[in-house]
């Protein structure tokens, strides 16, 4: 399996323990050179949001996955998490509504079922 994959896995599995909300995987690989792919969730309140970017960052860790780049920690309205071939992002659910990268990314394709993945 390749990594980018692996990754989105474990990010995602991380963020379901965590009761990370309406979980989306949008594959950018053929629309974008950002990344292969995001990860968007959401939490209800800030505390939880950090707890979701927590998690993610621990099991991307043990599997030797480093993130480059953490945006947003603080104030956890949109945590953003660059893992370079997936990028994370984690957002209180009315910051998630305003932003609606859903939307801005509708040209990438949605994952629907994680073991769609391969």
């Amino acid at each position: 399996m390749d990594s980018s994959k692996e990754m989105v896995k474990l990010a995602f599995a991380a963020l379901e323990e965590k009761k990370g909300e309406n979980i989306q995987i949008i594959d950018i690989q053929g629309i974008s050179v950002l990344a292969d792919y995001f990860i968007i969730a959401n939490g209800n309140n800030p505390k939880q949001v950090q707890a979701m970017v927590d998690q993610v960052q621990e099991a991307l860790g043990r599997a030797g996955y480093e993130c480059k780049q953490i945006e947003g920690y603080q104030t956890a309205n949109w945590i953003l998490m660059d893992y370079k071939d997936i990028i994370v992002h984690v957002f209180c659910r009315e910051d998630r509504l305003f932003y609606d990268l859903e939307r801005i990314w509708r040209d990438g394709k949605t994952i629907v079922d994680i073991r769609d993945l391969g």
